[in-house]
């Protein structure tokens, strides 16, 4: 399953490192090479939601090995490519593909493993993988583009595929739903479609600014067709996103946490990788070799947080603990110039923010999949996906305006001298750090007010009435029913209630 989740997200920015030396190769222009990484976002963000529920109505066994064989041909297309269509042909395969893989690890996750000793492993190691994934991707894309070619940035994905399919003949059992849940069509038009102009929206927010009339009207119609579907899931009978896996305090919280570190780590990963680069003269190898301090914090912090500390202090403490340290390492790449030094001025903060982030994710995914029904697993995992992705299209466009903007400003007014531009990319990417560590702040504040403490969600699970007993539960009563149940019936309960 960690391989699975590696792939997938590591192949949101190991093509960054790639992509100057294959629009090189192919000739295509400047305009052109944001396709390139927003083919692959908007059909793995759009599709998320329906691969999830592909997920539930299948055997997750096949589900799984189909989505490691889909995106394993569609990366060795990507690696053959002799013209632009046919590498972005390629990437919205590979998102197509990774929207049906991501749901089937996760949801396979939440159905094995049980036992809250073995589950805190298992979502130590993959929590660790779902946020040090992109770093890695920085790592192997140097690596790769550098020694090898841009081309194996997309073939390395042939052999993380071959392992992690035998992994699953050998060790995955393919077992059916006794009762398969229908496909909730209307539902998966109105979400995917939605997701769609969202990721879209941002995506050429990037490019053509937020005053440009086909990001507004993408934006619009994108809340629109999600609010429709919000509207659509009261009313059906088979729904695609059942409102009891996104109405818990618990899982709501925890998703919010996902989204909103979803747009800060990808700034990190995009100004900081621009600082190393551009302004310190790093190599591709170099600037991602820099970001290795930060996953072994992750690897750590991810383990310690969902083995040891999340059964003694519950999730609201460590994933609003995780977000104020974040936070200050954010805070702390603000006194960034063009002279700082690595070792004084980037290692602290990467340290700081290996450590927060490893205290977010794994405690939030954990506690986003808990206590969901078998036949609802694969959705509220794709959810899981849906905030991550969204969050990071989100960060980058919004980011990535904030910076320019701030760069543009303090050049009209510092233009003189050899370093102004320089200077002034710098201001650009603090700014653009700070907003990020407000972000963390403000969700930590968010996730102290929505999630229960521990002993709140100890008090509702132990004063929920057994499974079969006749009284309606009350709404705080179906809130923790429905975090720790995973039969059909308590669901339905909570739905009464």
């Amino acid at each position: 399953m960690a391989v699975a989740q590696l792939m997938v997200v590591l192949d949101a920015t190991v093509v960054n490192i790639a992509l100057p030396s294959a629009q090189h190769a192919l000739g295509f222009p400047n305009s052109d090479r944001q396709w390139i990484v927003t083919a692959y976002a908007l059909a793995f963000g759009s599709l998320l939601l329906l691969g999830g529920r592909i997920g539930d109505m299948f055997s997750r066994k096949r589900v799984f090995i189909t989505g490691l064989a889909g995106f394993a041909l569609a990366s060795a297309l990507g690696g053959a490519a002799t013209s632009f269509e046919t590498l972005v042909l390629a990437r919205a395969l590979q998102g197509a593909f990774g929207a049906i893989l991501a749901p089937a690890a996760l949801g396979t996750l939440v159905s094995t493993f049980r036992d809250p000793r073995e589950r805190g492993r298992a979502f130590g190691v993959f929590g660790s993988v779902a946020v040090g994934g992109g770093a890695v991707g920085l790592i192997l894309g140097g690596v790769l583009t550098e020694y090898l070619s841009w081309r194996w940035c997309l073939y390395v994905n042939l052999i993380f595929a071959a392992i992690a399919i035998a992994g699953a003949l050998a060790y995955m059992r393919g077992t059916r739903p006794d009762h398969r849940p229908r496909m909730d069509w209307a539902g998966a038009v109105l979400s995917s479609a939605g997701l769609f102009l969202i990721v879209f929206g941002f995506s050429h927010a990037e490019v053509a600014g937020w005053t440009a009339a086909l990001t507004i009207g993408s934006l619009a119609v994108g809340v629109l067709l999600l609010a429709a579907f919000a509207f659509a899931e009261h009313r059906v009978s088979h729904p695609l996103l059942p409102l009891r896996v996104i109405l818990n305090r618990a899982r709501g919280g925890s998703y919010v946490a996902v989204g909103l570190t979803g747009i800060a780590i990808f700034g990190v990963f995009l100004f900081l990788t621009y600082y190393l680069q551009l302004v310190k003269g790093y190599s591709p190898v170099a600037s991602g070799l820099a970001f290795l301090p930060m996953i072994a914090c992750i690897l750590i912090s991810s383990n310690t947080s969902s083995i040891v500390l999340l059964p003694r202090l519950g999730p609201r403490a460590l994933i609003a603990a995780g977000m104020l340290i974040g936070g200050g390492g954010m805070a702390y790449l603000t006194q960034l110039t063009v002279t700082s030094s690595y070792a004084g001025s980037v290692l602290p903060a990467l340290l700081a923010m290996g450590v927060g982030f490893g205290m977010i994710f794994s405690p939030a995914i954990n506690t986003a999949t808990t206590g969901v029904a078998r036949q609802d697993s694969g959705v509220a995992s794709a959810l899981v996906n849906t905030m991550q992705q969204v969050g990071g299209s989100i960060g980058t466009a919004a980011l990535s305006t904030v910076a320019l903007t701030a760069t543009a400003t303090y050049l009209a007014a510092h233009h003189a001298g050899q370093l102004a531009p320089a200077t002034a990319a710098v201001h650009g990417y603090t700014i653009a750090f700070t907003v990020s560590a407000a972000l963390l702040g403000l969700g930590a504040l968010i996730i102290t007010l929505l999630v229960p403490s521990k002993s709140r969600l100890e008090e509702l699970r132990n004063a929920a009435p057994p499974v079969d007993a006749a009284p309606v539960p009350s709404p705080a009563l179906a809130d923790a029913l429905s975090s720790q149940s995973g039969s059909p019936s308590q669901a339905r309960q909570a739905d009464r209630s």
